[in-house]
């Protein structure tokens, strides 16, 4: 042996010599590590009846009692919380489908033919959370969206037909009735409080009812999420627990078993699922848009009268408050409630009744779900000085055709039965709408209406009436009343018929 080794160069003698003393190490590890088990029963795997436990603190007065262990899983959390979630199945009119006999073309040459219209309906599928032991469901405004029957199926396996109490669509928040008593509810948390890097919990029923009450967990990514294009009023929480379709107005839950979020939208870059960047309404902002759906029948929102932007770093340092948050006001409505109070252009808002500041999207929120009426306190910066103002709220008047053209006036209307809303940015990207494309989104049409017989959508964009240009909800208003019982050719924007098309609208006979 001595032989062989004088044999070896030196320098392989020496790496043999650090071989060999890395296997003793590793060796002397492992018989350390077995004295340690046996004396201490500690073990790196679950399963040993008296393994260590690594508890989740939970606050006292909630669903979910006593500490949750690592090694145990989220069950105790799971069980409490599935029990007040539920599926929503919809069945949903579908007039996309093409028929010869509503071809207006056809109707144009022939006349209409005396053939009874067969109903064509798709299936939809959504979550909910049931908020009160008599059957009030909170889900997504998309859920429900046009949906002529829906059916709820609880965790137990009981079916109800729901209907629809209300919904609103710029913050994507509805809410479903079922009749039924000593049910259980939700336990509400508060969203203000939840922070990135939490730990939730998501669910839902993704892709199938088959599916229903499957639950993912992961961590919130972030808070305040806004200008997403998801809704009119955006300060979602994003998370990275596995949302899929189906799972839209199923709940986000803490880890005390609070509801914190209602789930709502995914981004996934063109692919059909999950890539971990899901949002979730906070339930702050839901309960309030609920609440003022259950008390009026509508959602009434608070107005100040301002033009906003965020103050960024570069502002900041024009103005002279470096290193300060808030929003800048660029311009005061004439006697508006701003206007009476006194603010002005330029002044820099850093607080909203006690609140701070951080951008114009989150104050725009703020002041939304503040209920008219409401005096109000604002601090703002003015030429670097801070002042405060009280200014009662104004209530928001919305620039839409909210009441339908189909009242007893305008029911005989060749345009009755549409309802529209001005082509907003945001609404280009939620519909998928080039940006080229101007004119009037369609958002809700009555059955039976000539519209509704002519194919139109929810969706569609109204370019022209009778080949005038509509650019705003006051045009498409003049030409209801110009066109009145007469026929009318309109060209129409439909992103599922891929472009523009015209399309003839036949008075009733």
């Amino acid at each position: 042996m001595n032989a062989i080794m004088r044999k070896i160069s030196p320098r392989l003698r020496e790496r043999l010599g650090r071989i060999g003393g890395a296997i003793a190490l590793v060796l002397l590890g492992v018989l350390a590590g077995s004295a340690i088990t046996a004396r201490t029963d500690w073990s790196p795997f679950p399963g040993r009846e008296n393994a260590t436990r690594v508890p989740i603190y939970l606050a006292t007065g909630t669903p979910v009692s006593g500490n949750i262990s690592l090694l145990e899983g989220l069950a105790p959390i799971v069980r409490a919380a599935r029990e007040w979630v539920v599926t929503i199945e919809t069945k949903i009119p579908d007039r996309a489908g093409f028929d010869i006999f509503d071809d207006p073309f056809f109707r144009w040459f022939f006349g209409r033919p005396q053939v009874p219209r067969r109903e064509q309906y798709r299936q939809g599928l959504g979550s909910g959370v049931i908020v009160s032991p008599d059957g009030y469901i909170l889900t997504n405004h998309h859920v429900v969206e046009n949906a002529s029957e829906l059916t709820v199926r609880l965790f137990d396996g009981r079916q109800f037909r729901g209907r629809v109490i209300g919904t609103d669509p710029k913050t994507d928040v509805a809410v479903v009735k079922i009749e039924a008593t000593k049910l259980p509810a939700a336990v509400f948390g508060d969203s203000s409080r939840v922070q990135a890097g939490d730990f939730v919990i998501a669910i839902g029923s993704p892709f199938s009812a088959q599916l229903q009450h499957t639950v993912t967990f992961g961590i919130v990514s972030a808070t305040g999420r806004g200008s997403l294009g998801i809704a009119d009023y955006g300060d979602f929480i994003q998370t990275d627990a596995a949302i899929n379709p189906g799972n839209s107005g199923g709940p986000l839950v803490n880890m005390r078993g609070e509801l914190i979020g209602i789930n709502t939208a995914i981004f996934t870059r063109g692919a059909p699922a999950n890539a971990g960047v899901g949002f979730a309404i906070p339930i702050n902002m839901a309960r309030e848009v609920m609440d003022r759906i259950l008390k009026y029948g509508r959602v009434v929102r608070g107005y100040l009268g301002v033009n906003i932007q965020t103050l960024d770093e570069a502002m900041a340092e024009v103005y002279g408050v470096k290193g300060r948050r808030g929003a800048i006001v660029l311009e005061v409505v004439p006697d508006s409630p701003a206007d009476r109070a006194g603010l002005r252009r330029d002044d820099i808002i850093i607080e909203y009744n006690g609140q701070k500041v951080t951008g114009s999207e989150q104050l725009r929120n703020m002041v939304a779900l503040t209920a008219p009426g409401t005096r109000a306190t604002l601090k703002v910066l003015r030429d670097g000085r801070e002042h405060t103002l009280t200014v009662e709220v104004g209530e928001l008047k919305e620039e839409r055709a909210g009441t339908r053209w189909g009242g007893e006036s305008e029911r005989g209307m060749t345009l009755g039965g549409l309802e529209v809303q001005e082509l907003t940015p945001a609404l280009q990207r939620r519909y998928d709408i080039p940006r080229q494309i101007t004119g009037v989104l369609i958002v809700d049409v009555a059955d039976g209406s000539p519209a509704a017989e002519a194919g139109l959508m929810p969706g569609d964009v109204i370019q022209e009436i009778n080949r005038q240009p509509i650019r705003s909800v006051a045009d498409f208003r003049r030409m209801v009343a110009e066109v009145g019982r007469r026929r009318a050719v309109l060209r129409v924007y439909s992103q599922r018929q891929g472009g523009s098309l015209l399309i003839v609208l036949e008075p009733r006979g």
